[in-house]
């Protein structure tokens, strides 16, 4: 019987550790510029590996909740337990109209962290915009 205890331990804490290794994208701010509208994210990569170039393909979404673009954004390295802030100046978004963005891939993953980066993806937003994964 305590084999059986064990070995199902075990898996538990297999889960436990994948459950741990995310690479965490936060939607910061919001700010209105000259060209249309500053975007800041915070990125941190809490997998088990350094990631050394990505790119997330976003898509922005009106007041209307229909889709306005779609871009790729790059995230460039993110190093394993390192915050990194990336800064987007979205020419012609006006803040105030944007309600939610999506991550629709990542079509850039390279390093040896390279096929974790949309598998480990966890969002959060610090707005009331709405930011999926």
């Amino acid at each position: 019987m305590s084999l059986v205890a064990i070995g199902g331990h075990f898996p538990a804490n297999a889960q436990d550790a994948a459950a741990a290794q995310k690479l965490n994208v936060e939607l910061n701010s919001l700010t209105p510029s000259q060209k249309g509208c500053m975007m800041s994210f915070v990125a941190e990569n809490e997998l088990s590996a350094p990631i050394s170039k990505v790119s997330f393909e976003l898509a922005f979404f009106n007041e209307k909740n229909a889709v306005d673009r779609v871009t790729v954004l790059d995230f460039r390295e993110l190093p394993i337990g390192k915050k990194r802030v990336r800064q987007f100046d979205m020419p012609n978004v006006k803040c105030d109209t944007v309600s939610r963005i999506i991550i629709n891939d990542t079509p850039v993953c390279e390093g040896p962290g390279a096929g974790e980066c949309m598998k480990g993806l966890a969002t959060r937003s610090a707005l009331s915009v709405a930011f999926e994964g």
